[in-house]
């Protein structure tokens, strides 16, 4: 995706998860977390397509999608809906989870590989191009068993963060619709500032010239 396209407008978003009570809240179901926030935010309800294997709903000029095949899947759903309504892959932001970000982390790109998610590869495949943005969030890792990862649940102290996610994903969204990619990616590829912890000072018996000297060359 060249500089001037990251600057499309929006006007399909999907959402990446599993369908299924029995996959409802888990971390590899974050993208479905943000599109139903999407919704509810535009007071738009999901109704099942199945002819395209998929829930969609209309907010004013763009379509909330969450394909209901499994993940592996995904891009078949994404593939037809953006065939019919003649959307170009550009104007496509899929969302989903990303277990190399630590949780609460988003990552927006205008293009790029699947990188080992496989709702991303079929996607991919079914579009026939990776030139479409797309916005990472991280749920972190533990340990090496990445499928039992993905697939638990969030844990109880895990809450605040997700939630923040949630709501920054939507606040993502927002800016990319209004400002475009490049703002959105200026905004929130950033990592988030880290406290400095005060500096200890040694007792002043202890503190030579030296020392007072360096502190006065810093003021």
């Amino acid at each position: 995706m060249a500089a001037g396209e990251l600057e499309c407008p929006l006007r399909l978003i999907v959402g990446l998860g599993n369908p299924g009570k029995k996959y409802a809240d888990t971390r590899h179901n974050i993208g479905f977390m943000v599109l139903d926030r999407l919704a509810e935010e535009g007071r738009v309800s999901f109704a099942d397509e199945k002819r395209w294997k998929t829930q969609i709903a209309k907010d004013a000029a763009r379509y909330l999608l969450k394909p209901q095949t499994f993940m592996n899947d995904s891009g078949v759903a994404v593939a037809k809906v953006a065939a019919f309504y003649k959307v170009d892959p550009s104007e496509v932001l899929v969302i989903y989870d990303d277990l190399d970000l630590p949780l609460g982390r988003l990552r927006l790109r205008g293009a790029g590989s699947a990188g080992g998610h496989k709702g991303m590869k079929s996607i991919i495949s079914h579009l026939g191009t990776q030139s479409f943005p797309r916005l990472r969030i991280g749920i972190g890792r533990t340990g090496n068993e990445a499928i039992g990862h993905v697939l638990g649940k969030f844990r109880a102290e895990e809450r605040s963060e997700l939630e923040k996610s949630v709501k920054n994903a939507v606040l993502a969204v927002a800016l990319i619709a209004g400002q475009g990619l490049s703002a959105a990616m200026t905004q929130f590829n950033a990592p988030p500032a880290v406290k400095k912890q005060p500096r200890s000072e040694p007792d002043g018996e202890e503190r030579g010239a030296g020392a007072e000297q360096k502190e006065t060359s810093n003021e």
